[in-house]
């Protein structure tokens, strides 16, 4: 398919270009295969610019998969995707200037202080010298953090980590932010405080935000929509009210995602997800 995508023609091209720069993120038959199993099949769907887009399922759904190849870390095998406009196939670089990228894994050095890491990220992602100073100070005030500016991160709390590492992913400005599991391993308190920046930095910078999460009340807060992936396509897409009202009128999102998935929430994957999500919960709080 990849020699398909590049023996399209021009108006063809302008035409696809022009769709993708209408949304954030917009998927074309998008495939992923690792040799007779199919981890992301034909997915088409489209993000809007400016929204905040949930993607939910069950630990081998293909979200990660997908998420990869959203961010240029990953060649699909068929299909495509256009990210802040760019073709993720034709044009990566470009899509990886436009985008941030907030994984589960450790982004923050903890023998550097908050100030520091996001120094280095500055350097990293590019941006002016003339600039860094301001971008590194409006961060660190955005995400409060401020007066932790000066302090080793290894003293941070959990949810300090993360609003940190959201920090070191906008200094260059993302039109898209990709979140793994924002707040997988924080408490209450510091869940709402996550929440509560994501919000802002949709409403001060106009990023498009797309999520990863197994927390339903995080999705249904958070996300205008949602879309629910199994066996490595799209089982329902929509609104959080959509979804619930469709099922009845005492739905939770937890039964959207059972009866779209046919998986409960708690089954966890198996034992290597939940290494993984422990030692992420341990080094976060």
């Amino acid at each position: 398919m990849a020699g398909t995508v590049s023996n399209l023609n021009s108006s063809q091209d302008h035409e696809s270009a022009a769709a993708g720069a209408r949304n954030a993120v917009e998927t074309k038959s998008l495939t992923r295969r690792y040799g007779s199993l199919v981890a992301v099949d034909r997915l088409n769907f489209a993000c809007p610019q400016g929204s905040i887009f949930g993607l939910l399922g069950p630990n081998g759904a293909g979200k990660s998969t997908l998420i990869k190849m959203l961010t240029t870390l990953l060649p699909p095998s068929e299909g495509t995707a256009y990210v802040a406009g760019y073709d993720i196939v034709r044009d990566p670089r470009s899509v990886r200037r436009k985008i941030g990228y907030v994984s589960q894994m450790l982004s923050a050095d903890g023998d550097l202080t908050g100030h520091e890491n996001l120094s280095i990220s500055a350097k990293l992602y590019g941006v002016p010298r003339s600039e860094r100073a301001a971008r590194i100070s409006h961060a660190l005030e955005f995400m409060e953090l401020a007066h932790v500016a000066n302090k080793l991160v290894k003293h941070y709390s959990g949810g300090m980590i993360r609003r940190l590492e959201i920090a070191q992913s906008m200094l260059h400005r993302p039109s898209v932010l990709f979140l793994d599991e924002p707040t997988v391993g924080l408490d209450p308190v510091a869940k709402q405080a996550v929440w509560q920046n994501v919000r802002d930095l949709r409403e001060e910078l106009g990023t498009t935000i797309l999520m990863t999460t197994h927390d339903m009340q995080e999705a249904d807060g958070l996300c205008e929509t949602v879309a629910f992936m199994h066996t490595g396509q799209l089982a329902a897409i929509g609104s959080p009210a959509e979804l619930r009202s469709a099922l009845g009128p005492d739905a939770s999102l937890g039964d959207v995602f059972i009866h779209y998935t046919g998986a409960t929430i708690s089954e966890g994957g198996d034992f290597r997800d939940a290494a993984r999500i422990r030692s992420t919960s341990k080094r976060l709080g």
